[in-house]
């Protein structure tokens, strides 16, 4: 009797962890498929993200893109031949230039380096000089910027819209890498 009720529990135990084990590999295989649009006047930006190389900014993108922490942020620091920058919530104010680059939530990702390299198309995250201090703000490499492998946590990659990315790069600005023109972003999470 005791024998069976073991093998009863035992059976329900595994039908249960095998049950589990196929809704995360459900809940994965949708993250995996997970996809950003960022919109912006010149057209839109497809973003396919890798949660299986950076799972935590993965994560912490997409809840700040559902929740329209990003809409109306600007792009704040374009430079020619390297990338263009955006996330900081302080560029929702066109009056605080002088705050651009130094906004973000209070939480702090740890760094989840990993084996993609900054080639064109890249989506990284910006930090400080704390590897463990990225936010909000993100990078997206207009030309490959292999210097950047291992210090900075690649989570996804532009599948469709790098020519938006390039008119954003070649905009006129000024000496803090600031375009001249406003360009706001909005966030679709597909």
């Amino acid at each position: 009797m005791l024998g069976g009720i073991i093998g009863l529990v035992a059976g329900i135990s595994l039908i249960v962890s095998a049950g589990l084990v196929e809704a995360a590999d459900k809940v994965s295989a949708k993250a995996e498929h997970t996809k950003v649009v960022i919109k912006t006047k010149f057209g839109d930006i497809e973003i396919k993200l890798f949660p299986d190389k950076a799972p935590n900014h993965v994560q912490n993108f997409v809840k700040l893109a559902k929740s329209g922490f990003y809409d109306k942020t600007i792009f704040h620091r374009v430079i020619p031949g390297f990338m263009i920058q955006g996330g900081d919530p302080n560029t929702k104010d066109p009056n605080k230039p002088e705050t651009y680059g130094m906004g973000g939530p209070a939480e702090r990702l740890k760094a989840e380096f990993n084996d993609v390299p900054h080639r064109r198309g890249i989506l990284s995250m910006a930090r400080t000089n704390d590897p463990n201090s990225a936010g909000s703000q993100f990078f997206i490499v207009v030309k490959d910027s292999n210097f950047l492998d291992g210090q900075y946590t690649v989570f996804g990659e532009v599948v469709k819209g790098m020519e938006v990315a390039d008119k954003i790069v070649s905009l006129p600005r000024n000496e803090r890498d600031l375009p001249r023109e406003r360009v706001e972003m909005t966030m679709v999470v597909e």
